[in-house]
């Protein structure tokens, strides 16, 4: 096995974080981030005349923008296919690999961008950017959650959401600056800036140790225990060591193999009801109207508020800023407050937002209006990472039992991204035809969707050993009963808890019959 940097315990899991969990979610919110800044861009619109809206008014701008949103949103649809490619290279391959790969992929489609000079390789570039990204993001969280420890689990996976904020705000303010540029490196760099997170994932990754849970899953039990005593610093045949594997080694006993098709169905483990779970989480991360604002930060400010185009390039990447200020707010209290909680507020912040913002946006003349409008913007974008950034990631990766936790966050993962392409692809034509009511739908979704369906269907799962939310499952008869289970099992340090104190009474006993 290899030395993992001559690093252990806290140290080992921090490494895991910050040299491969960072740059890789840097990336995704760059990624998503970039092409919307590049927009309104003179070089931009010369080399790439078939997207521009900039300088084109009727008909010609209507068919433009359904062509732009198109290309801008191709990139979710490659990360769509990317994804769903992981139900079939996801568990041979292991997490290390899988994410190696992806990485590999997306360096690839960041040259292709960064080089075109016709929007046929420009739209390659970005479908095969997004096949490397998708394999990425579907693998990533799994790795994550399965290297952590119950009690923690939330606030390192929830990490991703300030790293996803810190890479939107950071290809924000790339756009900002190679805007006053000339020429086309005011579009080439950013694009071709993509490859660099990816080439830190490449070299970090295979420094750092397997999933425990995988190598168990084939069948690898001595390096297993060999990472998860790396992960605790402990030794390999210590009794948390022993009772890990054994915790690990029962969920596959229950679960079995775990195929493709065995997510579709029921049976014991409820794995379709797991499945809707996850996916039905990634809809609602991208149907909240985040992508409405972040793909086209830039154009909501200039065509929907009348900012100029300077200053609604330097709101837009002001608003990411503040993002990434907000999304600690996650961090800290996932592992406190609960998964529901979170995503609940967040909905229900949102919806609020979005009504706001559509009420004020629609009197563009009113200065007043503009700028509360604006601040609502803010707004939304301190109550979306707190429930609905990382947070879904999170959750698929923790509802999945471990057999068939690769098609399920695969599945989830693959959702998240159909909904974001198509999001990306209708935002233009929405806002084109109609104007501030575009933003009523996204209150409603939030409000009358989200908000109910949390609270009726999604358990709890903050706390629990990954093998303990297998059993809320089990013991569940339908789906509105996972709800009650959850907040009715005793929990796994509780059970501890109790068995102790059995033990001592059984022990006072035992003396007190020998005297």
């Amino acid at each position: 096995m290899a030395p993992f940097l001559g690093f252990r315990g806290k140290s080992l899991r921090a490494a895991l974080i910050w040299g491969v969990i960072l740059p890789a979610y840097v990336l995704f919110g760059y990624n998503n981030g970039v092409a919307g800044g590049l927009l309104s861009l003179p070089s931009w619109t010369e080399t790439f005349p078939r997207i521009n809206t900039e300088t084109t008014t009727g008909a010609v701008k209507a068919e433009n923008s359904k062509i732009q949103g198109t290309v801008v949103a191709l990139y979710t649809l490659g990360c769509f296919f990317g994804s769903l490619a992981c139900l079939k290279i996801g568990d041979p391959l292991g997490r290390r690999r899988t994410i190696m790969l992806g990485a590999a992929i997306n360096i690839v489609g960041a040259l292709l961008q960064s080089s075109s000079f016709s929007l046929a390789q420009l739209i390659v570039g970005r479908l095969v950017s997004g096949i490397g990204f998708g394999a990425l993001t579907a693998t990533a969280p799994n790795w994550q959650s399965e290297c952590s420890r119950a009690d923690h689990r939330g606030s390192t996976v929830v990490l991703e959401t300030l790293f996803i904020s810190m890479g939107l705000a950071i290809a924000a303010w790339v756009n900002v600056g190679m805007s006053h540029t000339t020429g086309s490196v005011s579009w080439r760099f950013p694009l071709a800036l993509s490859g660099l997170w990816s080439i830190f994932v490449l070299i970090m990754t295979p420094q750092l140790p397997e999933s425990p849970r995988w190598l168990l899953q084939k069948g690898r039990e001595e390096e297993a225990r060999e990472v998860l005593a790396a992960l605790s610093d402990t030794a390999v045949d210590s009794e948390l060591v022993n009772v890990d594997v054994a915790e690990i080694k029962e969920s596959l006993e229950i679960a079995g193999e775990g195929r493709f098709r065995d997510i579709f169905t029921n049976g014991p483990s409820r794995l379709f009801h797991r499945t809707f779970l996850a996916a039905a989480g990634q809809m609602f991360q991208q149907m909240s109207g985040i992508n409405a604002l972040a793909f086209y930060q830039a154009t909501v400010f200039e065509q929907g508020l009348g900012f100029s185009s300077s200053v609604s390039r330097i709101l837009g990447a002001a608003v990411f800023t503040w993002q990434t200020i907000c999304s600690p707010i996650g961090v800290l209290t996932v592992d406190r407050l609960g998964r529901r909680k979170l995503m609940m507020f967040s909905a229900a912040g949102m919806g609020a937002c979005m009504a706001i913002i559509a009420g004020t946006s629609s009197q563009i003349t009113n200065r007043a209006a503009s700028g509360t409008a604006g601040a609502f913007i803010f707004m939304f974008s301190l109550f979306f990472p707190i429930g609905f950034l990382g947070l879904t990631f999170l959750y698929a990766s923790e509802i999945a039992p471990l057999s068939a936790r690769v098609p399920i966050t695969a599945i989830s993962t693959g959702t998240a991204w159909l909904f974001n392409f198509l999001v990306a692809e209708i935002t233009p034509t929405g806002f084109d035809s109609l104007g501030y009511k575009y933003y009523i739908i996204f209150a409603c979704i939030n409000l009358f969707l989200i908000l109910p369906s949390v609270y009726f269907f999604w358990p709890e799962t903050n706390g629990r050993h990954l093998e303990e939310v297998d059993r809320i499952f089990l013991n569940s008869k339908s789906i509105f009963d996972t709800v009650r289970v959850s907040r009715n099992m005793p929990r796994h340090d509780q059970m501890d808890s109790a068995m102790k104190e059995k033990n001592a009474t059984a022990q006072i006993e035992n003396v007190e019959q020998a005297a």
